[in-house]
Protein backbone atom coordinates (compact mmCIF):
# COMPACT_ATOMS: atom_id res chain seq x y z
CA UNK A 1 0.00 0.00 0.00
CA UNK A 2 1.36 3.44 -0.93
CA UNK A 3 1.86 6.04 1.75
CA UNK A 4 -0.57 8.97 1.79
CA UNK A 5 1.48 12.13 1.46
CA UNK A 6 0.76 15.62 2.77
CA UNK A 7 1.97 18.79 1.10
CA UNK A 8 1.83 22.12 2.95
CA UNK A 9 1.68 25.27 0.82
CA UNK A 10 2.29 28.69 2.36
CA UNK A 11 0.52 31.38 0.33
CA UNK A 12 -2.59 31.25 -1.84
CA UNK A 13 -1.62 33.44 -4.79
CA UNK A 14 -1.26 32.23 -8.39
CA UNK A 15 2.05 30.51 -7.63
CA UNK A 16 0.91 28.59 -4.55
CA UNK A 17 -2.29 27.76 -6.42
CA UNK A 18 -0.32 26.40 -9.39
CA UNK A 19 1.61 24.11 -7.06
CA UNK A 20 -1.61 22.96 -5.40
CA UNK A 21 -3.32 22.21 -8.70
CA UNK A 22 -0.40 20.34 -10.27
CA UNK A 23 0.46 18.37 -7.13
CA UNK A 24 -3.10 17.20 -6.52
CA UNK A 25 -3.52 16.28 -10.18
CA UNK A 26 -0.13 14.59 -10.39
CA UNK A 27 -0.08 12.59 -7.14
CA UNK A 28 -3.18 10.40 -6.66
CA UNK A 29 -2.60 9.84 -2.95
CA UNK A 30 -1.39 13.30 -1.94
CA UNK A 31 -3.33 15.75 0.22
CA UNK A 32 -2.58 19.46 -0.12
CA UNK A 33 -3.19 21.95 2.69
CA UNK A 34 -2.83 25.62 1.75
CA UNK A 35 -2.32 28.27 4.43
CA UNK A 36 -3.18 31.93 3.92
CA UNK A 37 -2.66 34.63 6.55
CA UNK A 38 -5.38 36.85 5.11
CA UNK A 39 -9.15 36.48 4.77
CA UNK A 40 -11.18 35.09 1.89
CA UNK A 41 -12.64 38.04 -0.02
CA UNK A 42 -15.33 36.43 -2.16
CA UNK A 43 -17.50 33.33 -2.11
CA UNK A 44 -15.24 31.84 -4.78
CA UNK A 45 -11.76 31.50 -3.22
CA UNK A 46 -9.12 33.62 -4.92
CA UNK A 47 -11.43 35.39 -7.36
CA UNK A 48 -10.28 38.72 -8.80
CA UNK A 49 -12.01 41.63 -7.08
CA UNK A 50 -12.22 43.23 -10.52
CA UNK A 51 -15.13 40.86 -11.17
CA UNK A 52 -17.20 42.34 -8.33
CA UNK A 53 -19.87 44.54 -9.94
CA UNK A 54 -21.05 46.39 -6.84
CA UNK A 55 -18.58 49.24 -6.10
CA UNK A 56 -19.19 49.13 -2.35
CA UNK A 57 -18.56 45.38 -2.20
CA UNK A 58 -15.45 45.81 -4.31
CA UNK A 59 -14.13 48.52 -1.99
CA UNK A 60 -14.83 46.31 1.04
CA UNK A 61 -12.97 43.38 -0.53
CA UNK A 62 -9.97 45.58 -1.19
CA UNK A 63 -10.02 46.94 2.33
CA UNK A 64 -10.03 43.39 3.70
CA UNK A 65 -6.75 42.78 1.82
CA UNK A 66 -5.00 45.69 3.46
CA UNK A 67 -3.30 43.96 6.32
CA UNK A 68 -4.27 42.81 9.79
CA UNK A 69 -7.94 43.07 10.57
CA UNK A 70 -7.10 44.96 13.74
CA UNK A 71 -8.11 48.51 14.55
CA UNK A 72 -4.71 49.09 16.13
CA UNK A 73 -3.17 49.40 12.63
CA UNK A 74 -6.12 50.73 10.66
CA UNK A 75 -4.98 54.35 10.38
CA UNK A 76 -1.54 53.41 9.09
CA UNK A 77 -2.74 51.11 6.29
CA UNK A 78 -2.22 52.26 2.72
CA UNK A 79 0.41 53.47 0.26
CA UNK A 80 2.48 56.69 0.51
CA UNK A 81 0.85 59.73 -1.07
CA UNK A 82 1.51 60.15 -4.77
CA UNK A 83 2.10 56.50 -5.59
CA UNK A 84 -1.44 55.25 -6.20
CA UNK A 85 -2.74 55.15 -9.77
CA UNK A 86 -5.46 52.54 -10.05
CA UNK A 87 -5.20 50.12 -12.97
CA UNK A 88 -1.64 50.92 -14.05
CA UNK A 89 1.76 49.63 -13.04
CA UNK A 90 1.71 51.23 -9.61
CA UNK A 91 0.63 50.19 -6.16
CA UNK A 92 -3.14 50.19 -5.89
CA UNK A 93 -6.02 49.63 -3.53
CA UNK A 94 -5.97 46.26 -1.80
CA UNK A 95 -2.36 46.53 -0.68
CA UNK A 96 -0.69 47.62 2.54
CA UNK A 97 2.70 48.68 3.76
CA UNK A 98 5.04 45.91 4.83
CA UNK A 99 5.40 47.41 8.29
CA UNK A 100 3.54 50.02 10.30
CA UNK A 101 4.85 53.08 12.03
CA UNK A 102 8.37 52.83 10.65
CA UNK A 103 10.26 55.43 8.62
CA UNK A 104 8.91 54.15 5.34
CA UNK A 105 7.60 50.72 4.50
CA UNK A 106 9.90 48.08 6.00
CA UNK A 107 12.42 50.77 7.00
CA UNK A 108 12.89 51.42 3.29
CA UNK A 109 13.62 55.09 2.68
CA UNK A 110 14.90 54.23 -0.81
CA UNK A 111 12.03 51.81 -1.56
CA UNK A 112 9.06 53.77 -0.20
CA UNK A 113 6.21 52.09 -2.08
CA UNK A 114 6.98 48.53 -0.93
CA UNK A 115 3.59 46.93 -0.41
CA UNK A 116 1.76 43.63 -0.32
CA UNK A 117 -1.74 42.17 -0.24
CA UNK A 118 -2.86 39.80 2.53
CA UNK A 119 -5.85 37.78 1.35
CA UNK A 120 -6.86 34.53 -0.29
CA UNK A 121 -5.54 34.78 -3.84
CA UNK A 122 -2.75 37.18 -2.91
CA UNK A 123 -1.98 39.78 -5.55
CA UNK A 124 -3.89 37.55 -7.96
CA UNK A 125 -7.05 39.12 -6.52
CA UNK A 126 -5.87 42.61 -7.52
CA UNK A 127 -3.43 42.35 -10.45
CA UNK A 128 -3.90 43.90 -13.88
CA UNK A 129 -3.88 40.37 -15.42
CA UNK A 130 -1.09 41.32 -17.85
CA UNK A 131 0.73 38.15 -18.94
CA UNK A 132 3.59 38.85 -21.37
CA UNK A 133 6.20 36.13 -21.84
CA UNK A 134 9.88 36.56 -20.96
CA UNK A 135 12.18 37.07 -23.93
CA UNK A 136 15.88 37.28 -24.72
CA UNK A 137 17.94 37.77 -21.52
CA UNK A 138 14.81 37.86 -19.34
CA UNK A 139 14.58 34.06 -19.57
CA UNK A 140 16.41 31.88 -17.04
CA UNK A 141 19.58 30.85 -18.92
CA UNK A 142 19.85 27.30 -17.58
CA UNK A 143 16.38 26.34 -18.85
CA UNK A 144 16.49 25.38 -22.54
CA UNK A 145 14.29 27.29 -24.99
CA UNK A 146 12.19 24.27 -25.95
CA UNK A 147 11.43 23.58 -22.30
CA UNK A 148 10.61 27.25 -21.76
CA UNK A 149 7.99 27.07 -24.49
CA UNK A 150 6.41 24.01 -22.89
CA UNK A 151 6.43 25.58 -19.41
CA UNK A 152 4.94 28.83 -20.69
CA UNK A 153 2.21 26.94 -22.55
CA UNK A 154 1.24 25.16 -19.32
CA UNK A 155 1.32 28.45 -17.39
CA UNK A 156 -0.90 30.14 -19.98
CA UNK A 157 -3.39 27.30 -19.68
CA UNK A 158 -3.47 27.61 -15.88
CA UNK A 159 -3.98 31.37 -16.03
CA UNK A 160 -6.47 31.37 -18.95
CA UNK A 161 -4.25 33.69 -20.99
CA UNK A 162 -5.86 35.43 -23.97
CA UNK A 163 -3.33 36.59 -26.56
CA UNK A 164 -5.66 38.84 -28.56
CA UNK A 165 -8.35 39.95 -26.11
CA UNK A 166 -8.48 43.48 -27.59
CA UNK A 167 -7.68 42.72 -31.22
CA UNK A 168 -11.19 43.60 -32.44
CA UNK A 169 -11.11 47.14 -31.04
CA UNK A 170 -11.02 49.73 -33.81
CA UNK A 171 -9.70 52.35 -31.37
CA UNK A 172 -6.99 49.97 -30.21
CA UNK A 173 -6.03 49.21 -33.79
CA UNK A 174 -5.72 52.93 -34.56
CA UNK A 175 -3.43 53.43 -31.57
CA UNK A 176 -1.29 50.52 -32.77
CA UNK A 177 -1.09 51.98 -36.27
CA UNK A 178 0.13 55.34 -34.99
CA UNK A 179 2.75 53.71 -32.80
CA UNK A 180 3.86 51.42 -35.62
CA UNK A 181 4.43 54.47 -37.80
CA UNK A 182 6.51 56.15 -35.10
CA UNK A 183 8.75 53.15 -34.39
CA UNK A 184 8.81 51.59 -37.86
CA UNK A 185 12.09 49.80 -38.54
CA UNK A 186 13.32 50.06 -34.93
CA UNK A 187 11.78 46.89 -33.50
CA UNK A 188 12.72 43.30 -34.41
CA UNK A 189 10.23 41.08 -36.21
CA UNK A 190 7.76 39.54 -33.79
CA UNK A 191 8.42 42.19 -31.14
CA UNK A 192 6.56 45.16 -32.56
CA UNK A 193 3.42 46.94 -31.42
CA UNK A 194 0.75 44.40 -30.46
CA UNK A 195 -2.19 43.73 -28.15
CA UNK A 196 -1.36 42.91 -24.55
CA UNK A 197 -1.90 39.27 -23.50
CA UNK A 198 -4.14 39.11 -20.44
CA UNK A 199 -5.48 36.44 -18.10
CA UNK A 200 -9.22 36.05 -18.19
CA UNK A 201 -12.24 34.74 -20.04
CA UNK A 202 -14.10 36.93 -22.56
CA UNK A 203 -17.84 36.95 -21.95
CA UNK A 204 -20.65 36.93 -24.56
CA UNK A 205 -21.59 40.52 -23.70
CA UNK A 206 -18.09 41.78 -24.52
CA UNK A 207 -16.93 42.06 -20.92
CA UNK A 208 -14.10 40.09 -19.38
CA UNK A 209 -14.12 37.79 -16.37
CA UNK A 210 -10.65 38.46 -15.03
CA UNK A 211 -8.54 35.57 -13.81
CA UNK A 212 -7.45 35.23 -10.21
CA UNK A 213 -6.02 32.34 -8.26
CA UNK A 214 -9.48 30.77 -8.56
CA UNK A 215 -8.96 29.82 -12.20
CA UNK A 216 -5.59 28.30 -11.35
CA UNK A 217 -7.09 26.23 -8.54
CA UNK A 218 -9.85 25.16 -10.93
CA UNK A 219 -11.22 21.75 -9.91
CA UNK A 220 -9.67 21.99 -6.43
CA UNK A 221 -12.37 24.48 -5.42
CA UNK A 222 -15.16 22.75 -7.33
CA UNK A 223 -17.08 20.55 -4.85
CA UNK A 224 -18.27 18.41 -7.77
CA UNK A 225 -14.68 17.37 -8.55
CA UNK A 226 -13.14 14.43 -6.68
CA UNK A 227 -9.87 16.39 -6.64
CA UNK A 228 -11.41 18.87 -4.21
CA UNK A 229 -11.55 16.14 -1.58
CA UNK A 230 -7.76 16.20 -1.36
CA UNK A 231 -7.40 19.99 -1.12
CA UNK A 232 -7.94 22.19 1.92
CA UNK A 233 -7.60 25.97 2.06
CA UNK A 234 -7.24 27.54 5.50
CA UNK A 235 -7.55 31.31 5.54
CA UNK A 236 -6.54 33.55 8.46
CA UNK A 237 -3.88 30.93 9.20
CA UNK A 238 -0.41 32.40 9.73
CA UNK A 239 2.52 30.03 9.25
CA UNK A 240 4.92 30.90 12.05
CA UNK A 241 7.73 28.48 11.26
CA UNK A 242 8.87 25.88 8.76
CA UNK A 243 10.08 23.08 11.01
CA UNK A 244 13.18 21.12 9.99
CA UNK A 245 15.15 18.06 10.99
CA UNK A 246 18.58 18.11 9.42
CA UNK A 247 18.23 18.55 5.67
CA UNK A 248 14.50 17.86 5.64
CA UNK A 249 11.42 19.84 6.56
CA UNK A 250 8.96 18.05 8.81
CA UNK A 251 6.02 20.43 8.52
CA UNK A 252 4.83 23.88 9.58
CA UNK A 253 3.74 25.55 12.79
CA UNK A 254 0.56 27.53 12.17
CA UNK A 255 -1.33 30.14 14.20
CA UNK A 256 -5.08 30.32 13.76
CA UNK A 257 -5.64 34.09 13.68
CA UNK A 258 -9.27 33.63 14.70
CA UNK A 259 -8.51 31.82 17.95
CA UNK A 260 -4.80 32.44 18.55
CA UNK A 261 -4.24 28.68 18.79
CA UNK A 262 -0.93 27.36 17.45
CA UNK A 263 -0.57 23.86 16.01
CA UNK A 264 2.03 21.78 14.17
CA UNK A 265 1.00 20.35 10.80
CA UNK A 266 3.32 17.56 9.59
CA UNK A 267 4.10 17.51 5.88
CA UNK A 268 6.14 15.45 3.46
CA UNK A 269 6.82 18.54 1.31
CA UNK A 270 6.60 22.23 2.18
CA UNK A 271 6.13 24.88 -0.53
CA UNK A 272 6.72 28.50 0.55
CA UNK A 273 5.07 30.86 -1.92
CA UNK A 274 4.03 33.94 0.07
CA UNK A 275 5.77 36.89 -1.63
CA UNK A 276 9.25 38.25 -2.28
CA UNK A 277 9.56 39.74 1.21
CA UNK A 278 7.50 37.58 3.53
CA UNK A 279 8.73 34.27 2.12
CA UNK A 280 12.38 35.12 2.88
CA UNK A 281 11.24 36.44 6.25
CA UNK A 282 9.60 33.10 7.06
CA UNK A 283 12.70 31.16 6.00
CA UNK A 284 14.89 33.43 8.11
CA UNK A 285 12.59 33.02 11.11
CA UNK A 286 12.78 29.24 10.62
CA UNK A 287 16.59 29.25 10.76
CA UNK A 288 16.88 28.60 7.01
CA UNK A 289 19.37 31.27 6.01
CA UNK A 290 21.25 30.80 2.71
CA UNK A 291 23.74 33.57 2.00
CA UNK A 292 21.63 34.92 -0.88
CA UNK A 293 18.37 34.99 1.09
CA UNK A 294 16.74 38.39 0.64
CA UNK A 295 19.52 39.67 -1.61
CA UNK A 296 19.52 40.61 -5.33
CA UNK A 297 16.19 42.45 -5.03
CA UNK A 298 14.92 43.83 -8.33
CA UNK A 299 11.71 45.40 -9.60
CA UNK A 300 10.77 47.47 -12.62
CA UNK A 301 11.47 51.18 -12.63
CA UNK A 302 8.40 52.65 -14.34
CA UNK A 303 7.93 55.93 -16.18
CA UNK A 304 4.25 56.77 -16.69
CA UNK A 305 2.20 59.49 -18.36
CA UNK A 306 -1.29 60.27 -19.70
CA UNK A 307 -1.98 61.50 -23.24
CA UNK A 308 -5.15 62.99 -24.75
CA UNK A 309 -5.66 61.29 -28.11
CA UNK A 310 -5.56 63.66 -31.08
CA UNK A 311 -8.81 63.36 -33.07
CA UNK A 312 -7.17 64.11 -36.41
CA UNK A 313 -4.50 61.48 -35.87
CA UNK A 314 -6.97 58.87 -34.65
CA UNK A 315 -9.37 59.51 -37.53
CA UNK A 316 -6.68 58.51 -40.00
CA UNK A 317 -7.17 54.90 -38.83
CA UNK A 318 -10.51 54.76 -36.98
CA UNK A 319 -14.02 56.07 -37.50
CA UNK A 320 -16.68 57.51 -35.23
CA UNK A 321 -18.38 54.12 -35.53
CA UNK A 322 -15.24 52.46 -34.11
CA UNK A 323 -15.21 54.90 -31.23
CA UNK A 324 -18.88 54.34 -30.45
CA UNK A 325 -18.35 50.56 -30.52
CA UNK A 326 -15.42 50.84 -28.10
CA UNK A 327 -17.40 53.00 -25.68
CA UNK A 328 -20.41 50.68 -25.92
CA UNK A 329 -18.27 47.66 -25.12
CA UNK A 330 -16.75 49.38 -22.12
CA UNK A 331 -20.22 50.38 -20.90
CA UNK A 332 -21.22 46.71 -20.71
CA UNK A 333 -19.26 46.47 -17.46
CA UNK A 334 -18.92 49.96 -15.95
CA UNK A 335 -17.48 48.54 -12.72
CA UNK A 336 -14.42 47.34 -14.62
CA UNK A 337 -14.63 48.20 -18.31
CA UNK A 338 -12.57 46.25 -20.81
CA UNK A 339 -10.08 48.68 -22.31
CA UNK A 340 -8.16 48.48 -25.54
CA UNK A 341 -4.67 47.69 -24.19
CA UNK A 342 -1.66 47.61 -26.48
CA UNK A 343 2.00 47.01 -25.80
CA UNK A 344 5.49 47.06 -27.19
CA UNK A 345 7.30 44.04 -25.75
CA UNK A 346 10.82 43.79 -24.41
CA UNK A 347 13.48 43.06 -27.04
CA UNK A 348 17.24 43.28 -27.30
CA UNK A 349 19.50 45.00 -27.86
CA UNK A 350 17.68 48.20 -28.78
CA UNK A 351 14.38 48.06 -26.87
CA UNK A 352 15.01 46.74 -23.33
CA UNK A 353 11.63 48.05 -22.17
CA UNK A 354 8.12 46.69 -21.72
CA UNK A 355 5.54 49.27 -22.79
CA UNK A 356 1.82 49.25 -22.00
CA UNK A 357 -0.66 51.65 -23.60
CA UNK A 358 -4.12 51.50 -22.01
CA UNK A 359 -7.08 53.29 -23.57
CA UNK A 360 -9.62 55.09 -21.35
CA UNK A 361 -12.38 57.63 -21.96
CA UNK A 362 -11.32 59.42 -18.75
CA UNK A 363 -8.06 60.28 -17.06
CA UNK A 364 -6.95 58.38 -13.92
CA UNK A 365 -6.89 61.70 -12.06
CA UNK A 366 -9.46 64.51 -11.72
CA UNK A 367 -9.40 67.15 -14.47
CA UNK A 368 -11.00 70.55 -14.13
CA UNK A 369 -13.92 70.99 -16.50
CA UNK A 370 -12.21 73.98 -18.14
CA UNK A 371 -8.77 72.33 -18.38
CA UNK A 372 -7.29 71.95 -21.84
CA UNK A 373 -8.32 68.59 -23.34
CA UNK A 374 -10.87 67.90 -20.61
CA UNK A 375 -13.66 65.59 -21.79
CA UNK A 376 -11.61 64.77 -24.88
CA UNK A 377 -13.94 63.13 -27.41
CA UNK A 378 -11.45 60.41 -28.38
CA UNK A 379 -10.35 59.81 -24.81
CA UNK A 380 -6.93 59.17 -23.38
CA UNK A 381 -4.17 56.62 -23.05
CA UNK A 382 -2.27 55.88 -19.88
CA UNK A 383 1.22 54.82 -20.92
CA UNK A 384 4.00 53.20 -18.93
CA UNK A 385 7.53 52.17 -19.81
CA UNK A 386 8.78 49.35 -17.58
CA UNK A 387 12.54 49.00 -17.37
CA UNK A 388 15.13 46.62 -15.98
CA UNK A 389 16.83 46.65 -12.60
CA UNK A 390 20.04 44.71 -12.91
CA UNK A 391 20.59 42.34 -9.96
CA UNK A 392 23.16 43.36 -7.34
CA UNK A 393 23.89 41.69 -4.04
CA UNK A 394 23.75 45.12 -2.37
CA UNK A 395 20.02 45.45 -3.08
CA UNK A 396 17.78 43.44 -0.80
CA UNK A 397 15.95 42.90 2.45
CA UNK A 398 17.58 41.99 5.76
CA UNK A 399 15.97 40.90 9.01
CA UNK A 400 16.57 42.03 12.59
CA UNK A 401 16.07 39.32 15.23
CA UNK A 402 16.11 42.03 17.92
CA UNK A 403 13.27 44.10 16.47
CA UNK A 404 9.94 42.46 15.73
CA UNK A 405 7.35 43.64 13.25
CA UNK A 406 3.58 43.87 13.76
CA UNK A 407 3.28 40.08 13.32
CA UNK A 408 6.09 39.25 15.70
CA UNK A 409 8.60 38.30 12.97
CA UNK A 410 12.13 39.72 12.69
CA UNK A 411 11.62 43.14 11.16
CA UNK A 412 12.65 44.01 7.63
CA UNK A 413 15.01 46.65 6.32
CA UNK A 414 15.13 47.18 2.57
CA UNK A 415 18.25 48.61 0.95
CA UNK A 416 17.93 49.58 -2.70
CA UNK A 417 19.30 52.04 -5.21
CA UNK A 418 19.36 52.64 -8.93
CA UNK A 419 22.76 52.74 -10.60
CA UNK A 420 24.07 54.73 -13.55
CA UNK A 421 23.10 51.81 -15.77
CA UNK A 422 19.45 51.96 -14.72
CA UNK A 423 19.39 55.75 -14.85
CA UNK A 424 20.67 55.69 -18.43
CA UNK A 425 17.89 53.28 -19.43
CA UNK A 426 15.33 55.44 -17.61
CA UNK A 427 16.50 58.47 -19.60
CA UNK A 428 16.25 56.52 -22.85
CA UNK A 429 12.79 55.17 -21.95
CA UNK A 430 11.54 58.65 -21.05
CA UNK A 431 12.63 59.96 -24.44
CA UNK A 432 10.84 57.11 -26.18
CA UNK A 433 7.75 57.70 -24.07
CA UNK A 434 7.68 61.29 -25.28
CA UNK A 435 7.93 60.09 -28.87
CA UNK A 436 5.07 57.65 -28.35
CA UNK A 437 2.92 60.26 -26.66
CA UNK A 438 3.53 62.87 -29.33
CA UNK A 439 2.62 60.32 -31.99
CA UNK A 440 -0.76 59.81 -30.31
CA UNK A 441 -1.74 63.25 -29.06
CA UNK A 442 -0.98 65.74 -26.28
CA UNK A 443 0.40 65.05 -22.81
CA UNK A 444 -2.01 65.93 -20.02
CA UNK A 445 0.30 64.33 -17.44
CA UNK A 446 4.01 64.62 -18.13
CA UNK A 447 6.24 61.54 -17.99
CA UNK A 448 7.39 60.86 -14.45
CA UNK A 449 9.38 58.14 -12.73
CA UNK A 450 7.36 56.34 -10.06
CA UNK A 451 8.87 55.80 -6.57
CA UNK A 452 10.84 52.59 -6.07
CA UNK A 453 8.50 49.75 -5.16
CA UNK A 454 5.54 51.09 -7.16
CA UNK A 455 5.46 48.22 -9.67
CA UNK A 456 4.72 45.56 -7.00
CA UNK A 457 6.85 43.23 -9.17
CA UNK A 458 9.46 42.32 -6.57
CA UNK A 459 11.97 39.71 -7.68
CA UNK A 460 15.26 38.03 -6.87
CA UNK A 461 15.11 37.63 -3.09
CA UNK A 462 14.97 33.81 -3.33
CA UNK A 463 16.59 33.55 -6.74
CA UNK A 464 17.19 30.22 -8.41
CA UNK A 465 20.61 29.25 -9.67
CA UNK A 466 22.45 26.58 -11.60
CA UNK A 467 24.82 25.79 -8.72
CA UNK A 468 25.04 26.25 -4.97
CA UNK A 469 27.68 28.98 -5.12
CA UNK A 470 26.21 31.39 -2.57
CA UNK A 471 24.47 33.61 -5.14
CA UNK A 472 21.14 31.74 -5.16
CA UNK A 473 18.63 30.31 -2.68
CA UNK A 474 17.04 27.60 -4.81
CA UNK A 475 18.21 25.01 -7.31
CA UNK A 476 16.96 24.86 -10.93
CA UNK A 477 13.81 23.05 -9.73
CA UNK A 478 12.98 25.60 -7.00
CA UNK A 479 14.19 23.49 -4.06
CA UNK A 480 16.09 25.38 -1.37
CA UNK A 481 19.73 24.38 -1.53
CA UNK A 482 20.56 21.79 1.13
CA UNK A 483 16.96 20.70 1.75
CA UNK A 484 15.36 17.68 0.10
CA UNK A 485 11.72 18.64 0.44
CA UNK A 486 11.55 22.42 0.82
CA UNK A 487 10.37 24.25 -2.30
CA UNK A 488 9.99 28.00 -2.83
CA UNK A 489 7.91 29.82 -5.42
CA UNK A 490 7.04 33.24 -6.74
CA UNK A 491 8.59 36.23 -8.45
CA UNK A 492 11.38 36.06 -5.87
CA UNK A 493 12.92 33.14 -7.80
CA UNK A 494 13.52 35.14 -10.98
CA UNK A 495 17.31 35.65 -11.21
CA UNK A 496 17.39 37.81 -14.34
CA UNK A 497 16.82 41.49 -15.11
CA UNK A 498 13.29 41.75 -16.51
CA UNK A 499 11.07 44.55 -17.76
CA UNK A 500 7.79 42.68 -18.19
CA UNK A 501 5.03 41.68 -15.78
CA UNK A 502 6.45 38.56 -14.09
CA UNK A 503 3.40 36.46 -13.16
CA UNK A 504 3.37 34.22 -16.24
CA UNK A 505 7.11 33.61 -15.89
CA UNK A 506 6.76 32.74 -12.21
CA UNK A 507 3.91 30.32 -12.87
CA UNK A 508 6.05 28.67 -15.58
CA UNK A 509 8.87 28.25 -13.06
CA UNK A 510 6.34 26.78 -10.62
CA UNK A 511 5.22 24.29 -13.25
CA UNK A 512 8.81 23.09 -13.51
CA UNK A 513 9.16 22.81 -9.75
CA UNK A 514 5.83 21.02 -9.33
CA UNK A 515 6.68 18.46 -11.99
CA UNK A 516 9.88 17.60 -10.14
CA UNK A 517 7.98 17.25 -6.84
CA UNK A 518 5.45 14.94 -8.51
CA UNK A 519 8.26 12.75 -9.84
CA UNK A 520 9.95 12.59 -6.45
CA UNK A 521 6.73 11.79 -4.59
CA UNK A 522 6.02 9.03 -7.10
CA UNK A 523 9.49 7.61 -6.46
CA UNK A 524 8.93 7.71 -2.70
CA UNK A 525 5.55 6.04 -3.11
CA UNK A 526 7.10 3.27 -5.22
CA UNK A 527 9.81 2.77 -2.62
CA UNK A 528 7.17 2.55 0.14
CA UNK A 529 5.23 -0.07 -1.82
CA UNK A 530 8.37 -2.13 -2.40
CA UNK A 531 9.21 -1.88 1.30
CA UNK A 532 5.70 -3.07 2.24
CA UNK A 533 5.97 -5.97 -0.20
CA UNK A 534 9.34 -6.92 1.21
CA UNK A 535 7.92 -7.00 4.73
CA UNK A 536 4.98 -9.10 3.52
CA UNK A 537 7.31 -11.67 2.01
CA UNK A 538 9.21 -11.91 5.25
Amino acid sequence: MSKNQTIAIVGSGPIGSAYARLLVEGTPDARVIMFEAGPQLTDRPGESVRNIADPDQKAKAREMSQGPQSGAYRESLGIPAGTVTEGMFTARQGTHLLDFGAAGSAHAETFPAAAAATNVGGQGAHWTCATPSPAFSEKVPFIADDEWEDLLASAKDLLHVQSAAFADSGVGAAIRSLLQEEFEGELPEGYGVDTLPVAGDPQPDGSMRWAGADVVLGPLIDPRSPLSERFELRDLSLVRCVETDGNRTTGVTVEDLRTGETTFVPADVVVVAADAFRSPQLLWTSGIRPAALGRYLTEHPVVISTVALDPQKMERFASETDLEAELARRAQNPADPVAAVNRIPFSEPDHPFSVQVMYSETTPFPMAADAPHARNRWGYVNMGYGMRKHPRVEDGVTFDDNELDYRGFPNMTISYSLTERENAEIEDATARLRRAGNALGVFVAEPRLMPNGSSLHYQGTMRMGASDDGTSVADPWSRVWGYENLVVGGNALIPTATAMNPTLMSVAIAVRGARRVVDELASRGTAAVEEDLGRARV
